[in-house]
């Protein structure tokens, strides 16, 4: 999995720490370690996924999305090294503890409440670089974590590579017909018009340093290929690629995405089986259904769409059999595809799903974006989470001395009063934090002078 000699890839930014004569780790083992072991990690557990946390403690957070998208993307590493042994690009397959930190650290920098903050600092940010969510995970583990003096968790180039998931700079996509605006139509009320102010994805401008450092291996032509972007009329431009590790652990994102958080709208009754069908008919079930067919045949008879309808929406123990299933089809399917544009085998080479079971993957998605996502109780916590996080960041804004905590102070000072500090204090924030803040700076009965900031 490791080449043996020394590989650029495996380079940290800073090199001035000498390995432990007693460490038997490799490079992938102390990167996962360092992600672990951060405070970005740790507060995950603290982070909507698409339930709001107040509505339990039986569903899936931030923190528990990750460890779901690190286990996934390890089993897609393990079909491929088993199933695909003899291809080419297996060689270049990344070891477990790689692709398990990929899983782990892609959610990082992600704001309380979602989406519905990311959003909203985006538009917080307009003038000043913009906000993504993607882009401030790796900004945190250049930057922020203290695990090196500059340079964040400072972790090898490959790691980096792999949670580069859009290569291309804010600057470079940003479409200035959809710059961040207050919605025009309320008259009363100051509202974001979430549509104009959602962000490209993209790293951010002020990690371009890191960025160049990353993609120093790289010839000058796979580095050009690598960022080339395809414009959109109306909308942000979009990135074209992304590496070999990148992939496994974005599909595995999706297939958390599509099927686990289906069974947490599910467990919490937000959806009807009517619903499902609507979004997710038999034809986008096709190639689940002659998956069941074939392995589960005498259970299913033949009916299996009817049969994957049932499961979902019986008792919680069919559903997880059948949630169970849904993953294993999804992870035995992956596939290894070429684009030999490139030189670089970790751009050379892809991960992806065959386009029947891409379908079905995408409709499961779609379905929790209509249906969960978009659905009123998720939108109206979202709206508050929003502008929650708005009003926190104008009112530190507007006197950084006066109401930023003392560490986020000093850090904003030494960094020539950039703007950017802010954000990243927002950013870092639970939920529950951004809620108490929020609470003590605008509700008249909390807050105390003895609260810890």
């Amino acid at each position: 999995m490791i080449p043996a000699a020394p590989s650029p890839w495996t380079e940290r930014r800073s090199e001035s720490s000498t390995p432990r004569a007693t460490d038997a780790r490799d490079p992938f083992d102390i990167d996962y370690a360092r992600i672990i072991h951060s405070a970005s990690f740790r507060r995950l557990q603290g982070k909507t996924q698409i339930l709001n946390l107040g509505d339990g403690d039986f569903y899936r957070t931030r923190l528990t999305h990750s460890l779901e998208v690190g286990q996934i993307a390890g089993g897609l590493v393990k079909h491929l090294s088993t199933y695909a042994a003899d291809h080419p690009a297996a060689a270049h397959l990344p070891p477990l503890p790689l692709i398990q930190a990929l899983g782990f650290a892609h959610d990082l920098g992600h704001p309380p409440f979602g989406h519905g903050g990311e959003v909203a600092l985006n538009y917080c940010m307009r003038d000043h670089g913009g906000f993504e969510g993607n882009g401030q995970t790796l900004r945190l583990v250049t930057r922020l974590e203290n695990f090196s003096r500059e340079h964040g968790s400072n972790l090898t180039r490959r790691t980096l590579l792999g949670l580069l998931k859009y290569p291309v700079a804010y600057s470079a996509v940003a479409n200035s017909e959809c710059s961040p605006r207050l919605d025009p139509r309320p008259t009363a009320l100051k509202i974001i018009d979430r549509h104009r102010s959602k962000p490209p994805k993209c790293y951010l401008d002020s990690e371009a340093d890191a960025v160049e450092w990353l993609l120093a291996p790289l010839s000058a032509a796979d580095r050009t290929r690598f960022q080339t972007i395809e414009p959109k009329a109306g909308k942000h431009g979009k990135s074209q690629h992304k590496s070999l590790d990148c992939s496994l652990m974005d599909i595995a994102d999706d297939i958390a995405y599509g099927v686990h958080d289906l069974e947490d709208a599910l467990s919490l009754g937000l959806i009807r089986e009517a619903d499902f069908r609507e979004v997710v008919p038999e034809s986008a079930c096709a190639a689940f259904c002659d998956f069941r067919l074939r392995h589960y045949g005498d259970k299913v008879g033949n009916d299996p769409y009817n049969d994957l309808v049932g499961n979902l929406f019986g008792p919680g123990q069919r559903r997880k059999m059948i949630i169970n299933i849904i993953v294993n089809h999804l992870i035995s399917a992956i596939a290894f595809v070429e684009n030999s544009d490139f030189t670089e085998p970790l751009l050379r080479y892809r991960a992806i799903l065959p386009d029947g079971h891409g379908v079905f993957l995408k409709a499961l998605k779609d379905f929790v974006w209509k249906k969960v996502i978009r659905c009123a109780q998720v939108q109206q916590m979202e709206f508050k989470g929003q502008t929650m996080v708005v009003a926190v960041f104008e009112v530190f804004a507007s006197d950084p001395e006066a109401y930023l905590p003392t560490d986020a102070f000093q850090r904003y000072k030494a960094a020539g009063e950039d703007t950017r500090i802010i954000c990243d204090h927002i950013a870092g924030m639970t939920d529950a934090h951004l809620m108490r803040t929020y609470e003590r700076l605008f509700s008249p009965r909390m807050g105390s002078v003895f609260d810890k900031l």
